[in-house]
């Protein structure tokens, strides 16, 4: 199905890049991807929506892939969000919105605290406010090891994913993996995203401690104005999401539907796209119709 890629100003007017696959009239999904990781990892997500009837609009969030970076490193979770507003403001209608990791943290303040309403659903990609640490710590080591010495080659970089996820198939150097690339003057291969995203974080760890108890805290707040209709998605054998963090979360937001995914690690996408499809297609339909309307 053809698709139509396109840049939309976010918060600011920062330039987010954007491809909306399907029925222009249809009810619009949003996608926001996790952090590190670009429009293209909801690839087989959006030929399955919009073969539904919905109509797909995967994002570049700020400083990733084609979106321009912030020139002033804002790129704390509020940023994210903000810029989740102003695009939605700039639809016909509200958008269910189905955030992955950074993603999902970004849409819980968007419609928790920045413009509740904004949106006509939230899935959340396993991520909730209270994260387990070793899990995060995982996910920022990964980002940091290589974020400023970048990589030989391409061949070198899927070694190091292959490493990062060794429950997959090894991938080769092909043209998905080189979308989350970009070659330097130097002839080395870096990762597509603005490395003042992983530098802020690890920055705001080391010199604030109680960052992250802050961060939680907002979240839980965030959640617990939430209205609209909610679907948490778990990685079955996620080590950043815990069953007892779903079930802090259920207890904020009582209406919540809730998906465990058994096969599925923190990358539920990519790990079961199949079994992460059938699920946000029956949680979208029974909330709503292709044409927008709410049932």
């Amino acid at each position: 199905m053809q698709s139509q890629t396109f840049h939309i100003g976010g918060n600011g007017g920062i330039s987010i890049a954007a491809e909306a696959t399907g029925n222009a009239d249809a009810l619009p999904v949003l996608l926001a991807h996790g952090g590190g990781q670009t429009r293209h990892a909801w690839k087989r997500v959006t030929a399955d929506l919009a073969n539904a009837g919905f109509r797909p609009i995967a994002i570049d969030m700020r400083g990733h892939g084609d979106s321009e970076w912030s020139a002033e490193g804002a790129y704390e979770t509020r940023d994210f969000a903000s810029d989740l507003v102003a695009i939605a403001s700039k639809m016909d209608r509200k958008p269910a919105l189905v955030g992955a990791s950074l993603g999902g943290l970004a849409g819980l303040i968007a419609e928790g605290h920045l413009a509740p309403g904004r949106f006509a659903s939230l899935t959340l990609v396993d991520i909730a406010p209270r994260m387990e640490t070793g899990g995060v710590m995982r996910v920022v080591g990964f980002m940091e090891e290589h974020v400023e010495t970048g990589f030989s080659s391409p061949d070198e970089a899927a070694e190091v994913i292959a490493r990062y996820m060794p429950h997959r198939r090894k991938r080769g150097a092909g043209k998905g993996l080189r979308r989350y690339l970009r070659e330097k003057e130097d002839g080395r291969y870096y990762w597509h995203w603005d490395p003042a995203f992983i530098r802020n974080i690890t920055l705001a760890k080391r010199s604030d401690p109680a960052h992250q108890e802050r961060q939680f805290d907002a979240l839980n707040d965030a959640a617990s104005r939430l209205s609209l209709p909610l679907h948490i998605i778990r990685g079955g054998s996620s080590d950043l999401v815990s069953e007892d963090a779903v079930a802090q979360l259920l207890e904020l937001v009582p209406h919540a539907e809730y998906t465990d995914i058994a096969e599925a690690t923190h990358m539920v996408v990519g790990d079961a796209n199949d079994a992460f499809s059938a699920a946000i297609l029956d949680f979208l339909k029974r909330n709503h119709s292709p044409q927008g309307a709410v049932t």
